[in-house]
């Protein structure tokens, strides 16, 4: 999978909103070239957090995945407990953290944010990519009824 076609699978969703930050758009210059995705009805980028991101560069505390090569990414995915508990064979609280496996196309757990039942993957590829796309709609699922909830109590 390359980022393009992971962005074709994602917007091809209903009211999703992708931020990719450039020069000169009033983002943080380490962010430039990544990817965030939100659900956003209203098409502006929402108060919450993205349910997938895509790195392209390492991040002062999260150099494991070695992404600073240029054409590296990871994907990130906002998998949800049981998704990550399946992925990973633990819960996300309950998860010992390990290395970041060596290598491509292997799902993991975040090296920041597992304990909150994020999974990455390095170079997605085919032997992720069934699994990646049902994570990310499963991802994207989970965002549209945090909103829809919201929207219904007001909050």
């Amino acid at each position: 999978m390359t980022i393009d076609d992971i962005i074709a699978h994602v917007t091809a969703h209903e009211n999703v909103v992708t931020m990719r930050p450039r020069e000169g758009d009033g983002t943080p210059e380490l962010a430039w070239g990544d990817v965030f995705f939100f659900y956003s009805p209203s098409g502006s980028i929402p108060p919450t957090q993205p349910f997938a991101t895509i790195v392209t560069k390492d991040y002062p505390d999260d150099t494991g995945s070695r992404l600073d090569p240029p054409g590296r990414f990871r994907l990130n995915i906002a998998a949800g407990r049981e998704a990550f508990e399946r992925h990973v064979g633990a819960a996300p609280r309950e998860h010992i953290p390990e290395p970041i496996p060596h290598g491509e196309d292997r799902i993991f757990a975040h090296p920041v944010y597992g304990a909150h039942g994020w999974l990455a993957v390095v170079e997605p590829g085919e032997a992720s990519d069934a699994a990646v796309r049902d994570l990310l709609d499963t991802a994207y699922e989970a965002a549209r009824r945090r909103r829809e909830r919201r929207d219904d109590t007001g909050a």
